[in-house]
């Protein structure tokens, strides 16, 4: 059990609600709407991160489970490992990430970003050596969205730790839908 209650949309602030109401029902967003001033600010960052991009959805989804990996968050792994198979991520290569293996011939052409999205997470920083590994097979464009999409993650997979975010089955299209429309 959460260590929070979650926010009841019916009882919620009215933005709140609203905001909840075009959501699925899923933990992670009813323990966001208590940020009530945050929330609004906080889905359309997620949502341009899922749908708004120049880095490519597959490596996209390859790199937020990375973080799960890293961070040991299963609610981020069990949500990204359905959205990664919607975008064309093959489970075997979830599975390689989630275990670990990242000299897995599945992501030989993901593996060196992977290890820099390990590194990130790790050490919060990365070398100089890997950041110009990173510019050089992604661009400044994609290296900063990348950086913007471990950061984002970052932070759902230390919230979801810290307050005990209780599992929700996988809402794999329903999320990646829902960052497309226009919450006001």
């Amino acid at each position: 059990m959460a260590r929070l209650p979650y926010v009841d949309p019916a009882n919620a602030p009215p933005a709140v609600g609203e905001a909840l109401r075009y959501l699925p029902d899923l933990h992670l967003f009813r323990m966001i709407g208590h940020a009530e001033t945050a929330l609004l600010s906080w889905l359309g960052l997620g949502g341009a991160l899922l749908s708004s991009l120049s880095l490519d959805p597959v490596l996209r989804e390859l790199v937020i489970l990375q973080v799960a990996a890293c961070t040991g968050c299963d609610y981020e792994r069990v949500q990204h490992e359905a959205i990664a198979a919607g975008v064309g991520v093959p489970a075997e290569a979830a599975a390689a990430v989630a275990d670990g293996q990242l000299d897995s011939p599945l992501l030989t052409s993901h593996a060196a970003v992977l290890r820099v999205v390990e590194e990130l997470v790790h050490t919060h920083t990365t070398s100089e050596a890997r950041m110009n590994l990173l510019r050089a097979q992604l661009g400044d464009r994609a290296s900063v969205e990348l950086l913007l999409v471990v950061g984002f993650y970052l932070g759902v997979a230390l919230l979801a730790a810290a307050v005990e975010l209780d599992p929700d089955p996988p809402a794999p299209m329903a999320v990646v839908d829902a960052a497309h429309r226009e919450i006001s």
